[in-house]
């Protein structure tokens, strides 16, 4: 009896332990489960702080630097480290540090040391890591760069990777490297450097640096398109802009000349180019005109077109020579293009009352000039000249080789000055429309008014061209007399 009584005790109190036991490991396991529970609530608020501020910073179009900035800065704050570093990954897989915050220790032995000055030692460090330019694969950054694994170092003072530094400011003890990765690209590696507190990190602190370099490399690729976006809206507001200027220079209807009979077709390429055209009175008898193109696209083409444009109104008044005007034009122009631009032109001055055409070409497309004959036949001259483009050679040499040409202009022969827009159209086969099929539609136009002609032309390079062919700008000027 007693000893059941004893077994019976024993086994209570085996029992009351083993529940105690249970009770306490079961509170245990809730306060590990409730202070996860308030580490993970903590950083998610850090992630949500700070993709709210990386989202403010790209609404702002701050550039990747900057952005990389505000990202160190906020794993500084965050996991109270004493420094961190974003590197970028260069387009040759190299390695370079392009934000810092506090004194990041560089990840090669330094040759030189560290001023006392606290601002003087942050500015050495920020160029010696800006300097930096780590291999692919070369020590831990490079390895995570390589691998898109982080890596975390506990006790950096007994890890043979991590370089050594004399100076105390720089001695490592702990680090943890994370790589930013977006869509399976390797944007870089965000690394921060011995905790605040003069511990080491912890594997909560792993977590948290790993989650701010998932969201940092989201933030820096937005931002990269958002900048993208911003410059090509600035760019779209420049052509709009230049297009603008370009069509203000245009003239806009021809001025009244007796004996004349003019119309003009410009049609711009999708891009801002530098065709141009004019048309200049000089007296009740005398009309000049011209047709050009500038080399290139965009706003250089656009603002040398109208610097040109401008010189040549200019000179045109005080010459009544062509080659004369190109020669004056050419000087003006030689010191201020660009060796990699130069512009074309045709220059011509009609006299009504001699019935004559004189013209001058420098580089550009031979004018045609149709002419009627007697019992309806008709010829088509090619209007060559000698001639080289302005701002191509030295005014001495462009001098030698410029040179007026004088040709009848009568009664019903019908001039055309025309860009390498018309002629260098492509269809599906990708031929171009060619000088004959121009000459073709021009010697069954030969009655036709000048606006009649146009626009004859223009729609029969509307159905050769193909609709994949990007077209070149196209200035057209047909000139009939009458």
């Amino acid at each position: 009896m007693i000893n059941h009584f004893l077994f019976f005790i024993a086994g209570a109190t085996i029992g009351l332990v083993a529940w105690f036991y249970h009770r306490k490991a079961s509170q245990t396991k809730l306060a590990a489960l409730r202070d996860e529970e308030v580490r993970l609530q903590k950083e998610k608020q850090i992630i949500v702080d700070f993709m709210h501020n990386l989202a403010v910073a790209i609404g702002e179009g701050v550039a990747r630097k900057e952005l990389c900035q505000r990202i160190v800065h906020t794993a500084v704050i965050t996991t109270g480290a004493m420094s961190a570093c974003v590197y970028e990954k260069l387009g040759n897989g190299k390695l370079q540090g392009i934000a810092t915050e506090g004194l990041f220790p560089p990840q090669r032995k330094m040759r030189d040391s560290l001023g006392e000055e606290s601002t003087t030692r942050a500015r050495f460090l920020e160029k010696i890591l800006s300097s930096e330019v780590l291999e692919e694969g070369e020590g831990i950054v490079g390895e995570v760069a390589k691998t898109g694994k982080p890596v975390f170092v506990a006790n950096a003072q007994n890890d043979p990777r991590i370089p050594k530094h004399p100076d105390p400011a720089l001695a490592i003890r702990s680090m943890v490297y994370s790589p930013l990765i977006h869509d399976d690209s390797i944007l870089g590696v965000l690394v921060v450097a011995n905790p605040s507190s003069g511990l080491t990190f912890s594997e909560m602190d792993l977590s948290l640096v790993n989650s701010l370099a998932e969201q940092a490399a989201l933030a820096i690729k937005n931002s990269d398109a958002m900048n993208l976006r911003l410059a090509k809206t600035r760019m779209d507001s420049d052509l709009t802009l230049a297009k603008e200027v370009q069509e203000l220079f245009l003239a806009q209807k021809s001025p009244e000349c007796k004996g004349l009979d003019i119309d003009a077709q410009y049609l711009p390429s999708s891009q801002v180019g530098g065709d141009f055209y004019d048309f200049y009175k000089l007296s009740s008898t005398k009309f000049a005109l011209c047709v050009a193109d500038v080399s290139g696209k965009g706003v250089p083409a656009s603002l040398l077109m109208a610097i040109c444009q401008t010189s040549l109104r200019h000179y045109v008044n005080k010459s009544r020579m062509p080659s004369a005007v190109l020669k004056k034009l050419n000087q003006d122009l030689e010191m201020r293009i660009r060796e990699d631009m130069f512009i074309t032109i045709f220059l011509a001055i009609i006299d009504t009352q001699a019935n004559t055409l004189t013209y001058a070409r420098a580089g550009h497309e031979s004018a045609l000039l149709a002419k009627a004959k007697k019992k309806g036949d008709l010829s088509i001259e090619k209007l060559h000249g000698s001639g080289m483009a302005l701002g191509m050679v030295p005014s001495d040499l462009f001098e030698e080789t410029i040179e007026d040409q004088t040709v009848p202009f009568e009664t019903d022969d019908l001039l055309v000055l025309f860009t390498d827009g018309v002629t260098e159209a492509e269809n599906e086969e990708k031929e171009e429309f060619g000088i004959d099929r121009l000459c073709e539609t021009l010697a069954s136009s030969t009655s036709s008014k000048a606006n009649v002609f146009n626009r004859k032309l223009l729609s029969e390079l509307d159905d050769y061209s193909s609709d994949s062919f990007e077209r070149d700008d196209l200035t057209i000027v047909a000139v009939k007399r009458v």
